[in-house]
């Protein structure tokens, strides 16, 4: 089964990353996309919006603690890769296969996608703060993921693992946040003390 497995996942991945140079327009966008600034910049300045919207001091601070959420659980999903790959490091797709390679060579494992476990914490930590706000970042980590396959620096499982490690560390953040919500609101409240929140 294992091996079955890992052969899909390699001949999914050829399929997608030989798509590579039959659309210059199409190379060129996932180019842009797959960039280590794009997506975790544009989630970056999403979370600073969602720090000061809201039209109530309740919704505010509900979508403050949403920042701390997404925070958390993108440096958590983070901590998790790392862990993952002190046991486990999988070569990248361009060390084992012939690939038409749209970005820099990556010198980290290629399982589970660490750019994808941090950005998926931040997409899917909106989601549970505010799901129509949700839908443009969890598009934007989808087409992420698809182009680092097409870009040819990781296969379809790895961008599966990311984001499967990012929704489960998502998941008990929120529980935890639950828990330490009164701290989080105290912090808050120095916050706008100091006109930060």
């Amino acid at each position: 089964m294992a091996v079955q497995l890992a052969s899909t996942d390699e001949a999914l991945f050829v399929a997608i990353n030989g798509l590579v140079g039959q659309s210059h327009l199409v190379d060129e966008i996932v180019t842009l996309i797959v960039s280590d600034y794009l997506v975790p910049a544009g989630l970056g300045l999403l979370l600073l919006a969602m720090w000061f919207i809201g039209k109530s001091q309740n919704i505010r601070e509900e979508y403050q603690i949403g920042v701390f959420v997404c925070l958390t659980s993108m440096a958590l999903s983070n901590l998790a890769v790392l862990v993952i790959n002190i046991f486990y490091s999988r070569a990248r797709p361009f060390i084992d296969h012939d690939v038409n390679l749209l970005f820099y060579e990556p010198t980290d494992p290629s399982f589970p996608s660490n750019s994808i476990a941090a950005t998926c914490g931040i997409a899917m930590g909106i989601w549970g703060v505010n799901r129509r706000l949700s839908i443009m970042p969890l598009i934007l980590v989808g087409f992420y993921g698809l182009a680092r396959i097409y870009a040819g620096i990781h296969y379809p499982l790895d961008i599966i693992g990311g984001a499967a490690i990012a929704a489960l560390v998502t998941f008990f953040v929120f529980k935890l946040s639950k828990l330490v919500r009164p701290l989080l609101t105290g912090v808050l409240r120095i916050g706008r003390i100091l006109c930060l929140a």
